[in-house]
């Protein structure tokens, strides 16, 4: 059992750590002799072949922190990248033996930052390095929510109030069930988690495209030709996916979430989120993405993340298999409450 948390969440009481070790073998890409450029692999089909692992990675923020400008310095970048590899070396150095134990009843921390990858390098995207993700609206921040939206919110924590935390696994978050990736690693969006396990392997045919996320192996089905929505009611894990081919931009169409996928909020039943994959050289799929929920948000936003070829193999993210930690939260929280009535008696 082991603990996880993100820039958004806090998620105690998944297993299942998967490490990309070994050498891929990645979709073959060729080289013009004559020209010396790069040329796009295709399929069978020929279209642009997106097949491969891959990782969005990136110590790049999401949202743009206030007063920076969309494009970093190369001197920024570098100060950037050499802080977080400074906290690499300290808190990957081996432990003291000699250490005292911690204090009773305190925090036992987590990871040894070892087995934690939440992406050493700034995203470097069409050969910008960008200080957010986020680039749509232009301050790089996502917009505000609609009164609606915040009226939706205040419903579900007043509601949420009259469990206790610990009450029944309900109460406990998607990724603590090993239901869904927390934050929004499958998406969509498909966003980096800032821990580990950002990555992904898609698998292409004509008709379908499987994207396989590492975090909790949540898969995504994108059937591909003319649009055939499912029924209103009918909402599945990470939406309804429905891809076609803009000359070489896979774009995919996402309608139809389930109610308990929630993104920065509350989202309404009407959220519609529109992606944008390029393969723009060896190593890089170019992705976009626009979310469109104007009961939500009061703006449309969207953002662009590039997503790098990972030279290893992806193994499965057991994390049932190894969730310990749910049932024994449970079984703690029960226990606690024994012992409460009991002193009342």
């Amino acid at each position: 059992m082991i603990a996880r948390h993100s820039a958004w969440f806090l998620v105690l009481g998944l297993a299942g750590v998967s490490v990309a070790v070994a050498p891929s073998s990645a979709a073959a890409v060729e080289l013009n002799p004559d020209q010396q450029q790069w040329v796009m692999p295709r399929t069978p089909d020929g279209r642009p072949d997106l097949q491969g692992n891959w990782s969005n990675a990136t110590l790049t923020p999401i949202q743009r922190p206030e007063g920076s400008d969309p494009v970093l310095t190369w001197e920024e970048v570098a100060t950037m990248e050499g802080r977080r590899q400074g906290l690499i070396d300290v808190t990957s150095a081996a432990s003291d033996p000699d250490r005292e134990a911690p204090e009773a009843g305190g925090g036992v921390g987590g990871y040894n930052y070892v087995y934690i990858d939440g992406g050493d390098h700034i995203a470097i995207y069409n050969g910008e390095p960008r200080s957010s993700l986020v680039m749509n609206p232009a301050d790089g921040r996502i917009p505000s929510l609609t009164s609606e939206a915040e009226q939706r919110v205040a419903e579900r924590r007043a509601f949420n109030r009259q469990f206790g935390e610990f009450d029944n696994p309900e109460n406990r978050g998607l990724a603590e069930r090993c239901i869904m990736s927390y934050g929004s690693n499958a998406g969509p969006p498909m966003l980096p988690n800032y821990f580990y396990n950002n990555n992904y392997t898609i698998v292409q045919t004509a008709d379908h495209i499987m994207i396989m996320t590492e975090m909790v192996h949540d898969v995504r089905i994108i059937r591909m030709g003319e649009r055939v929505p499912l029924p209103e009611q009918v909402r599945p894990w990470m939406g309804d996916s429905w891809g076609h081919w803009e000359g070489d931009t896979l774009v995919i169409e996402t309608t139809n979430l389930h109610p308990l996928q929630r993104f920065n909020g509350n989202p309404s039943d009407n959220l519609k989120v529109i992606e944008r994959l390029t393969r723009v050289d060896q190593s890089t799929i170019n992705y976009e993405f626009t979310v469109i929920d104007p009961e939500t948000y009061t703006a449309e936003w969207g953002g662009e993340v590039p997503m790098k070829a990972l030279e290893g193999l992806i193994y499965e993210y057991a994390c049932h298999e190894g969730n310990y930690a749910l049932g024994g939260i449970l079984s703690g929280a029960r226990y606690q409450e024994r012992l409460e009535a009991e002193n009342q008696n």
